[in-house]
């Protein structure tokens, strides 16, 4: 079965980020489609990108690049969740993306914003990245405000159509993974997980 990450794009103290992935999650667990997991960048301790070799040569170096390009492989799409900041995403995962080439190819994403105006520039922001990587962006989005999907902006409290939004995302999500299956090698990884390695967070999306 095809397997959907739900990135949480923000690693900020007080974050919504995380309250609008387990959201998504929700929405998610009720389809017998896909299977969805969190994916926290928050649990990885990604510095500023540290490697002396550009991801695409797939060299990786460090014990927290190895545990990232594990974990991220492991996926046939993703959601992102971000917030956006200066008309853009957020930097922590901007960060997150940059360490890896390979493990992103040939794969769907599709995204949540949140913001002033929906996060709907650190969206379109996003799917400039996408194109460099070869992931698939998809067209349906949703996008929460924090005027009035929060409660006096800090009681996460989605309006009802909101749903509606995330269902049209992941059919789309879902059914480009599939057709993507074809371009997509058996092969795991450029960095496998080695023997030793560091433990790093999941949490599985079934809320």
């Amino acid at each position: 079965m095809i397997k959907i990450g739900v990135i949480v794009g923000s690693t900020r103290p007080g974050r919504k980020a995380l309250d609008v992935a387990n959201w998504v999650l929700d929405i998610a667990g009720l389809r017998g489609d896909a299977l969805f997991e969190l994916v926290d960048i928050q649990d990885f301790n990604l510095p500023l990108l540290d490697e002396p070799v550009p991801p695409s040569m797939g060299q990786y170096s460090q014990p927290h690049t190895l545990a990232w390009a594990a974990r991220i492989a492991e996926f046939d799409g993703f959601v992102f969740v971000t917030p956006e900041y200066n008309h853009a995403t957020s930097g922590a995962l901007k960060n997150a993306i940059d360490f890896l080439f390979k493990e992103w190819n040939n794969k769907a994403a599709g995204f949540v914003g949140y913001g002033s105006v929906g996060g709907a520039r650190a969206i379109e922001n996003l799917r400039l990245v996408m194109g460099e990587l070869m992931v698939a962006d998809v067209r349906a989005q949703a996008m929460l405000t924090l005027h009035d999907d929060w409660e006096q902006y800090t009681k996460f409290n989605p309006r009802e159509h909101h749903e509606q939004a995330v269902d049209a995302m992941l059919d789309q999500v879902v059914q480009w993974s599939e057709a993507l299956k074809v371009l997509r090698t058996p092969v795991a990884s450029a960095a496998d997980e080695p023997e030793g390695a560091p433990p790093h967070g999941r949490r599985v999306g079934s809320m």
